[in-house]
């Protein structure tokens, strides 16, 4: 049996949940890392942008749609996180942070990848079986960007940008399994996203800048330099203005804007106290933005339910 030293060995540097998935056998560990069931921001930052765009389309709570949508953000998230890794396995090899994964390690092959890839695709088929057929159709048009994504850091200096448009399909797929008109609303708010996302996958990417350079991976931290701060700001801001002419083609008053404060304050606060000298502070920020959902998913609940 593994010591405990030796399991911490075998755990990736960013993990959420040392305790937890130390004390599994090491094979379930392996695959919980592969999904990264111990890094739940990953799906929480998937399963926001389906809960802004059910609850833009005014139809309530939806409890029971939602808890759908979550199931199918933990299992794809974690069918992306397998696929990324079995694609990029000798890059990460090469990259301090990532080089323990467990297909990087050697720990996991890639034939047992797959297994669990196509496992976790069948759980996300079982949620795509519940919503309602234009609602499929959306998702399943997503697909072709997965696919592409791993490939992204190769060919340029913005994978971040092509993560947005992934990762906040489900603006798109939410909108569609209750709403069938209105579509500029979801459509600026998914864009509003995509500059959410280029944010802060950029101040995730501040921890890789030295290795990514060494390796000849490309990133948007690489590209803004000495200008992160800046570029993260601006690609903020853009989210706002964005998210706010969603909101107004949703609902023609100004007082609307007013629910985008606190989630413009929070998204301001990352920006300002960003310490790219400070190793645990890029993380950290980036991990806030669960927090950057939550409360943008209050404001889509208010505007697009008010007077319901």
């Amino acid at each position: 049996m593994s010591s405990s030293s030796d399991s911490a060995d075998t755990i990736v540097p960013d993990s959420e949940h040392r305790g937890l998935i130390a004390s599994l056998p090491q094979l379930p560990r392996d695959l919980a890392q592969l999904a990264r069931f111990d890094r739940p921001i990953g799906w929480w930052l998937l399963f926001w942008p389906c809960v802004f765009g059910v609850w833009l389309s005014g139809s309530g709570w939806q409890f029971g749609l939602l808890a759908w949508l979550l199931l199918g953000s933990i299992a794809m998230r974690g069918a992306g996180c397998v696929y990324n890794d079995i694609t990029d396995a000798e890059l990460d090899r090469k990259v301090a942070r990532t080089a323990s994964r467990p297909i990087a390690s050697g720990r996991v092959s890639k034939r047992t990848a797959w297994i669990w890839l196509a496992a976790l695709s069948l759980v996300g088929l079982v949620v795509l079986l519940q919503l309602p057929v234009r609602a499929q159709i959306i998702a399943l048009a997503s697909l072709a960007l997965v696919a592409a994504y791993p490939f992204m850091k190769r060919i340029t200096w913005w994978p971040q940008a092509w993560l947005g448009l992934t990762f906040n399909w489900g603006v798109l797929v939410g909108f569609a399994a209750l709403a069938n008109d209105r579509w500029p609303v979801a459509i600026a708010v998914y864009l509003g996203c995509v500059l959410w996302t280029v944010g802060y996958d950029t101040i995730y990417a501040v921890q890789d800048t030295e290795d990514d350079a060494l390796v000849g991976i490309r990133s948007s931290a690489l590209r803004m330099g000495g200008k992160v701060r800046q570029g993260v700001a601006l690609c903020y801001a853009g989210a706002v203005a964005l998210w706010a002419i969603g909101f107004w083609l949703l609902r023609e008053d100004w007082v609307a804007w007013l629910t985008l404060l606190p989630v413009a304050a929070h998204l301001a606060w990352q920006v300002l106290t960003l310490d790219q000298g400070d190793p645990a502070n890029p993380l950290e920020r980036f991990r806030s933005n669960r927090w950057a959902g939550f409360l943008l998913a209050l404001a889509c609940f208010v505007v697009g339910n008010a007077g319901v």
